[in-house]
């Protein structure tokens, strides 16, 4: 059985390809950049991209089960293709956010329209829905390395953390193990944590002494939104003000399913020491 890896050279999608290989399962991996992501030797390549629909019939041919990335915008396309090829089961990194977005306006939807297609598309379906990245603070290792001091908005926002390689690894197995179809998988590191908490293990793995000061809302929009977008900025924003509002609590998910605890943030902040110092 080949599984097809979408956004197989990125963040999770690359490590979840280490996983099957490790496995020894057939893996089918779709990207545009099969040189720069290194693929191990083995893996079937399909050269394309969600985002570019035509690139998918080709991708999909002979795939019973999929790893789904997320992109939004072309998921009506992958659910019109997957049905023509006859893809049975799709596991879709969606995100905690999904359950609160589902209330909402449908302009808003953004893990949501991607849970909503696929189950209207009539495939067996897992979502898995992890919280923030640790990967995200490493946007703040540039300011950390030319001034030491690091700058959010909400500093008692409480967030639950999870290394994308728990993430990869809980992929992996339900990938394999189809007990876990029809659920939704709510996942997080293994500890609530503020902004500043995170500044102290990165603070305590490199040896530096570092600074934390919190933004205004207001500051922290006139930084982010030449940058990315109001809209975007906006997103951000009101999702620092709801972990401050209403804290987020850790997940038992990853340990159950993996038999093992999530990486800690403090572990996480030591293997990448080198990209803070």
């Amino acid at each position: 059985m080949t599984i097809l890896v979408t956004g197989a050279t990125g963040s999770v999608g690359r490590l979840l390809v280490d996983e099957l290989v490790t496995a020894g399962v057939p893996v089918r991996a779709l990207t545009n950049h099969p040189a720069r992501a290194a693929l191990p030797g083995g893996v079937e390549i399909a050269h394309g991209y969600l985002g570019k629909p035509a690139t998918l019939p080709a991708a999909l041919a002979g795939v019973d089960t999929v790893y789904l990335a997320p992109l939004p915008a072309y998921v009506e396309d992958f659910v019109r293709c997957a049905q023509d090829a006859g893809v049975r089961r799709i596991v879709v990194l969606s995100g905690e956010p999904a359950e609160y977005e589902a209330h909402g306006d449908p302009s808003t939807w953004h893990y949501y329209r991607i849970e909503r297609a696929i189950e209207a598309g009539g495939f067996e379906w897992t979502f898995l829905r992890p919280g923030q990245f640790m990967n995200n603070t490493l946007d703040w290792a540039e300011s950390i390395k030319t001034s030491g001091v690091v700058r959010t908005p909400y500093a008692g926002a409480v967030q639950t953390p999870i290394d994308l390689g728990d993430i990869a690894a809980v992929a992996r197995v339900v990938l394999l193990d189809e007990t876990f179809t029809g659920q939704k998988l709510t996942m997080s590191g293994p500890e609530g944590l503020t902004a500043p908490e995170q500044v102290e293990h990165i603070a305590a793995a490199i040896g530096r002494e570092l600074k934390y000061e919190e933004l205004t809302p207001q500051a922290y929009l006139d930084r982010l939104a030449p940058l990315i977008g109001l809209e975007t900025a906006q997103w951000l924003l009101d999702g620092f003000r709801m972990m401050a509002e209403h804290p987020m609590t850790p997940e038992p998910t990853v340990a159950q399913i993996l038999g093992r605890p999530a990486l800690p943030y403090r572990e996480w902040a030591r293997a990448n020491a080198n990209t803070f110092r």
